[in-house]
């Protein structure tokens, strides 16, 4: 068991690292299709993953409370939300628009504002993949190893386009390949930190475990609307991006219901 989550809480770094690598291997900034498909994929499967993986787990936890079972969901959910609101209000959004619509996003800050923003917005996901994994270790919770597993493997999917739209504007600015690479990395690092501490407060952890779902949820969510959605529609109009978050959408709800 104890391997298995070990394995479980890096998966999601793994990602972040295999999505920053493309810097090594791509010469030009992502083109903006590219990019649509990307973030409508990582923004379908954050979504599939709050809801089947976090939010449905946190309320059959709190099966006991009755009719008021969405407590904890709802609050902690709406935690979660004001939690990157305040963030963002902390740490100036990042990302502009440049002139033309059918260029890409380009960096607004410094590399060293860029990480951190980034860093904090991954807090959450390390968190959940944590939270899961502490349930597991409880014996008592609904929530499987398969299940926590399936989560890891969401969120690692949803972190290598991550990587790469983090890395690939760094060289483009100027940056070196390998120190554009090492600050994807870097901007990943802190999920698998999250997922181990929360582990290790397992005890603390599990009695609150629905708000802790419920708060990832809510962060996630956030992402997705208030920074996915947006660059998925980058410029000319088109449904690619959308198409391919249902994509996403589908198959983590598929490795979620299939390995849970």
């Amino acid at each position: 068991m104890q391997a298995e989550i070990v394995q479980g809480i890096l998966i999601p770094f793994l990602g972040t690292a295999l999505g920053a690598s493309c810097v090594l291997f791509m010469k030009n900034m992502l083109k903006i299709s590219l990019q649509r498909i990307l973030n409508g994929f990582a923004a379908g499967v954050m979504v599939a993953a709050s809801i089947w993986s976090l939010l449905t787990p946190a309320v059959e936890q709190a099966a006991f409370m009755g009719q008021w079972a969405f407590v904890p969901a709802v609050s902690g959910f709406w935690l979660g939300v004001l939690f990157l609101v305040v963030m963002d209000r902390a740490v100036p959004y990042l990302y502009k628009r440049s002139g033309s619509t059918d260029e890409p996003w380009v960096a607004k800050k410094g590399t060293a504002m860029l990480v951190l923003a980034v860093t904090l917005h991954n807090i959450p996901e390390g968190m959940a993949v944590g939270a899961v994994f502490a349930g597991c270790l409880s014996g008592n919770s609904q929530i499987s190893l398969a299940e926590a597993l399936a989560l890891s493997v969401g969120i690692s999917i949803q972190n290598f386009p991550e990587g790469a739209i983090i890395s690939m504007p760094l060289k483009a600015g100027g940056m070196k390949k390998q120190k554009a690479f090492l600050c994807g990395v870097l901007s990943g690092a802190v999920e698998p930190a999250a997922a181990l501490v929360t582990v290790l407060a397992s005890g603390i952890i599990v009695p609150v475990l629905p708000y802790l779902l419920s708060f990832a949820a809510g962060a996630m969510v956030y992402v997705v609307v208030e920074e996915l959605v947006p660059e998925m529609s980058a410029g000319q109009h088109s449904s690619l991006g959308t198409v391919v978050f249902a994509l996403g959408f589908t198959l983590m709800m598929v490795l979620d219901i299939a390995l849970g």
